[in-house]
């Protein structure tokens, strides 16, 4: 199907809602906005932070620079490990890089971080490379992480990307596939809201990790 994969990390190699969502309520709550229920907070989880605090809180890109630092001040050391991979992952990662697959991370979380989370769960057993943001915001956007990922793999032809999947959990994953010619395999354990994949137009939708295994295996 796919010999190349790129995974994203927050929704689809891992669980990180209560890492995120608790960073993000404590950046709020110094901020002077109080939000009890982490359950909205979750909308955060795979887009940039900068423009998740401007849409949903109506942050100047100045407060939104101001709510990330305040994230990180708990994600770096304390947020980052309120974490868990999702049951299964290990193990399919496994036999894909048996069955020959070549297999990244890419994701729109800053590098420095996916790198200490890469190595924190063994997933550089199985990636030949980890691709995510800078940390200055110059790189917040998830379809300039996959250019970056392709640009190692050097993947630079139209045919060389028709062997190329990004499998990631919400639409900014979709569309930064499709605006790099890439297909992208959306998962339904992660994120998105009902709907949100195939509205954004997923090539493919894999609603378990049981589907994703049969999906990248067994066709």
């Amino acid at each position: 199907m796919y010999q190349n994969l790129l995974f994203d990390l927050d929704g689809t190699l891992t669980n990180s809602a209560e890492g995120i969502t608790k960073c993000v309520q404590h950046a709020l709550h110094e901020m002077g906005i109080d939000e009890p229920d982490l359950k909205k907070l979750e909308v955060f989880i795979g887009p940039p932070l900068r423009a998740s605090y401007i849409k949903y809180f109506g942050f100047t890109p100045e407060q939104a620079e101001r709510g990330l630092e305040l994230y990180r001040q708990r994600y770096t050391d304390i947020g980052i490990w309120e974490n868990k991979v999702y049951p299964g992952m290990m193990e399919l990662l496994g036999l894909l890089k048996l069955a020959g697959f070549r297999l990244g991370m890419c994701t729109a979380k800053p590098e420095v971080f996916a790198l200490r989370i890469a190595d924190h769960f063994g997933f550089n057993d199985f990636l030949e490379a980890v691709t995510g943001c800078s940390l200055d915001g110059k790189t917040d956007n998830k379809a300039l992480v996959v250019a970056e990922s392709l640009r190692k793999w050097h993947i630079d032809t139209p045919e060389k990307k028709a062997n190329v999947a990004l499998i990631g959990d919400r639409r900014e994953d979709v569309l930064a596939a499709h605006a790099n010619g890439i297909a992208c395999i959306g998962v339904g354990f992660g994120f998105a809201a009902p709907g949100e994949l195939a509205e954004a137009g997923a090539d493919h939708y894999a609603a378990t990790m049981a589907d994703l295994k049969e999906l990248l295996l067994h066709k």
